[in-house]
């Protein structure tokens, strides 16, 4: 098999990012934080940039296509409390495909309509991950190339966006006056953390990389550096360029919003078509990637060996993953998606900082590092629940549905009989076992 460099790594990172998250929770961020929506960007992605440190080391001294699962496997069992966070990953991704679906159905209702409309909205939500499902049970093939298009698209339009959106930038909502209490925006912050969501599926790769001591850290630290200043700057020009009333109106395609100032009703459609591509590459990327890893772990225990035999046992996969994703989409907000998401991946990567506190002499890690990458994402998780509480109580009924029901079913299944494989991956049982 070819091996992967550093610019493939690379892109995997910021692929997996740069998603729906930013389209479909930037309107959001912006209602909570205001003129420090930029703040909130940044506070989030110091907390994916400390856990990449955690992925960096338990990558390097654990290899596997299991990626997330197998460094929880190896801290912790092949155990119940495992299929549960293997399970809640996996729910979890089932939430990032429907929040991309609903950012989708946004931008598609706002740019046939000239805003959202409840009917197509849902249509267009439900129709993009049944035609993204289809595209994948074709093969990779077909999975690969249009992920490669949309992606670069995607990037491209993005970038533009910010380098024109100067010309009408008006930098006074950015002001301190104009910043929420930090409590909002931190909370902000960690509503859109699932926006840096993605650049774990570099761990899925690390195996085929070539020389992976430099690559891998490089790869991982500069994707997620990268993305924050990339989101950092988009939520810079929308605040120069949007009112804090457009924002909340139009909070679930602020983006398209914001680029008529400077490009007029051009600008509308140019970003709303980008967002629509982006969320359409990260609900195939979504049902390709982590999704049917997870999949396949809650099924069988492991990853079977043979690509072959990923295909044939991921298709069913891929088909619940779709249903479950547009049950979802059509049936909550954004904002309980959001939240459901962020404390999904919260929870886990705090699960994954302690996995390398735990395994710090396998893996050369720094304890206080890895120690306090738990530590913060704890916490995060506690502030984002709390405040919802006191705010927003309706909003956590989502999640805390999802979580009961992901408890629920772990347990059944685990009683039943299913048990992970002390390796998700065979090749990296060969190596250990030799």
């Amino acid at each position: 098999m070819k091996k992967i460099g550093f610019l493939e790594a690379f892109s995997i990172g910021v692929g997996g990012m740069v998603g729906g998250g930013i389209f479909a929770v930037l309107g959001l961020t912006i209602d909570l934080s205001k003129g420090a929506a930029p703040i909130a960007f940044l506070i989030a992605g110091v907390l994916a940039l400390i856990t990449a440190y955690s992925y960096v080391k338990l990558s390097l001294r654990y290899p596997s296509e299991g990626g997330t699962i197998e460094f929880i496997v190896q801290a912790f069992g092949n155990n119940l409390f495992s299929t549960l966070v293997n399970n809640l990953l996996l729910m979890s991704y089932v939430i990032m495909l429907s929040l991309y679906a609903y950012a989708f159905g946004s931008y598609g209702s706002a740019l046939f309509l000239g805003h959202d409309v409840e009917w197509l909205h849902k249509l267009l939500a439900a129709s993009v991950i049944l035609v993204f499902t289809f595209i994948n049970l074709l093969g990779a093939f077909m999975t690969g190339k249009a992920e490669d298009i949309m992606v670069f698209l995607k990037l491209f339009i993005l970038l533009g966006f910010i380098v024109i959106g100067v010309i009408t930038f008006n930098p006074t909502q950015l002001e301190p006056k104009y910043w929420s209490d930090f409590l909002s925006v931190s909370t902000g912050g960690l509503i859109i953390f699932l926006a840096y969501e993605g650049f774990e599926l570099i761990a899925n790769t690390a195996k085929d990389v070539k020389n992976p001591e430099k690559t891998l850290p490089l790869a991982y630290y500069s994707s997620v550096i990268f993305v924050i200043i990339l989101y950092i700057s988009i939520a810079i020009v929308t605040i120069g360029n949007v009112s804090f009333e457009e924002a909340k109106k139009a909070s679930d395609y602020v983006l398209a919003i914001a680029a008529e100032p400077y490009l007029g009703h051009f600008g509308f459609i140019i970003i709303a078509i980008a967002a629509m591509l982006s969320t359409a590459s990260a609900i195939n990327a979504t049902i390709y990637g982590g999704g049917r890893v997870g999949y396949l772990v809650a099924k069988l225990g492991e990853i079977p060996k043979t690509f072959e035999e990923k295909i044939k046992n991921g298709y069913e996969g891929m088909i619940i993953l779709g249903l479950l994703g547009v049950i979802f989409a059509i049936s909550f907000n954004i904002q309980n998606i959001s939240i459901a998401g962020s404390m999904g991946f919260l929870i886990v990567f705090s699960l994954v900082n302690l996995a390398n506190y735990k395994l710090a002499d396998e893996t050369k890690a720094n304890r206080f590092i890895a120690g306090f990458g738990f530590i913060l994402t704890l916490i995060a998780t506690i502030i984002l629940i709390g405040y919802n509480m006191i705010h927003n109580p309706k909003s956590l009924e989502s999640s805390s549905l999802v979580i009961l029901a992901v408890v629920v079913f772990s347990y059944v299944y685990y009683k039943i009989g299913n048990r992970l494989s002390k390796y998700m991956d065979k090749d990296l049982e060969k190596k250990e076992t030799i």
